[in-house]
């Protein structure tokens, strides 16, 4: 909002990701800018692009994915209040992103391949140690499922900031 003149809304009606479901509003100037910085720090991640079985390395995906949490609570922090809390939000969006999505596959897979990272003779590269572990296979098929929903909820992101993809 500038001098007095209240923020234009936008209407948005989004298929979100994760279970969510749908969530339909009227998004305000703040709610479009944190969805434009949450869209572009989350299209530009390598964790969100369909890889090759043999490309990346599966911990710079994780991490990658775990760097979300940081930068999204930065953004919303920013923002303040008005992005909100609730499911018909930037915010609220947001945080069940992270919560419902993000949270539970990296608790599973950070950890796991941790362990697995631990176990590296120093005669393998991260890379030749990770495609020997039996999981290797099955993490990257969750990531694909994984990259879906991101997807959607990238698509979301850009519709509540008016961005055509």
């Amino acid at each position: 909002m500038s001098k007095g003149i209240p923020a234009k809304l936008k209407k948005v009606s989004v298929k979100l990701p994760f279970g969510i479901g749908g969530a339909e509003w009227e998004a305000d100037s703040t709610e479009r800018k944190a969805a434009w910085a949450i869209y572009v720090e989350l299209v530009t991640r390598i964790a969100v692009q369909d890889l090759d079985k043999d490309q990346g390395l599966l911990r710079e995906l994780l991490n990658s994915l775990h760097s979300l949490f940081g930068i999204t609570r930065q953004i919303l922090r920013e923002a303040g209040p008005d992005v909100g809390a609730s499911y018909e939000s930037v915010g609220g969006t947001a945080i069940t992103v992270l919560n419902r999505g993000l949270r539970p596959f990296l608790s599973t897979w950070h950890p796991a391949l941790q362990a697995w990272e631990a176990q590296r003779p120093v005669n393998l590269s991260p890379k030749e140690h990770e495609k020997n572990w039996i999981h290797e296979p099955k993490l990257r098929s969750e990531l694909k499922s994984l990259n879906l929903d991101l997807e959607q909820y990238a698509n979301a992101l850009a519709e509540i900031a008016g961005v055509k993809c």
